[in-house]
């Protein structure tokens, strides 16, 4: 099957897929962290090359709700959002967002038949639809807890692999972090944004398994009756905490 992984520069999805005999490769604006199929530039150069499958990644600087606060002037806390000032350090953060939209829905609706896009909880919920299931990276054999959406087309759910303990970080106010979260933050910038965004290999491997198969089943049963039998889009599972 031939996959395309789009906004991925370190290479762990679509290696996934290779390790099972697909015909996978990666594409970001950076070059890819790890040897292997990767196109360096933009997407949309490749997005209409004839894919069975596309996972993609696309940033979520501008789609997440945790960004919220950098939208409006501190000063304008009280005020009916229509009437509040940009912030005065990021005054063109509204346009960023619309732009992440319109690349996100670029993304959903490729001529690409089995689609997975994945991104933290944000405003996609709201501006298009909501996720088909979140899934946590302690549901696939990782301590780490981050909730992460996925949008499916023609695939079903992921199911977990291996369940473990997440790993939380209290502070003296009671607030809880993830860990791996808290200690991402003495990175550096640049390194911060790849740790944060990266995916995790339990959650890669799962893709690559079971969804690689989906559409083995597929491809044998078009050579039996002729005709592709497809995975109906899956029904929105329950967010886990």
């Amino acid at each position: 099957m031939k996959i395309l992984v789009a906004c991925e520069e370190s290479g762990t999805v679509r290696d996934a897929f290779i390790a099972k005999g697909h015909d996978a490769m990666s594409c970001d604006i950076l070059p890819t962290s790890k040897p292997g199929p990767h196109y360096q530039g933009d997407i949309l150069d490749v997005l209409n090359d004839g894919w069975d499958m596309m996972i993609a990644h696309p940033p979520c600087t501008y789609l997440t709700v945790t960004g919220n606060k950098w939208f409006y002037h501190p000063e304008d806390k009280e005020l009916p959002v229509e009437e509040r000032r940009p912030h005065p350090r990021f005054p063109d953060r509204k346009q960023h967002r619309e732009k992440a939209v319109e690349f996100f829905m670029v993304l959903a609706e490729a001529p690409i038949d089995k689609i997975c896009i994945e991104n933290p909880v944000g405003i996609i919920s709201t501006r298009w639809r909501k996720p088909n299931q979140i899934i946590q990276p302690y549901e696939y054999g990782h301590k780490e807890a981050k909730k992460t959406c996925l949008w499916l087309k023609n695939l079903p759910l992921l199911a977990p692999t291996e369940i473990v303990a997440p790993e939380y970080m209290t502070f003296k106010s009671g607030k809880r972090m993830a860990k791996w979260y808290v200690e991402a933050a003495k990175l550096s910038p640049h390194e911060r944004a790849k740790a944060r965004s990266k995916t995790f290999q339990g959650i890669a491997d799962a893709m690559a398994e079971q969804w690689g198969i989906v559409s083995t089943e597929e491809s044998n049963a078009e050579k039996i009756v002729g005709s592709p039998i497809l995975c109906s889009p899956s029904s929105t599972g329950k967010a886990n905490e």
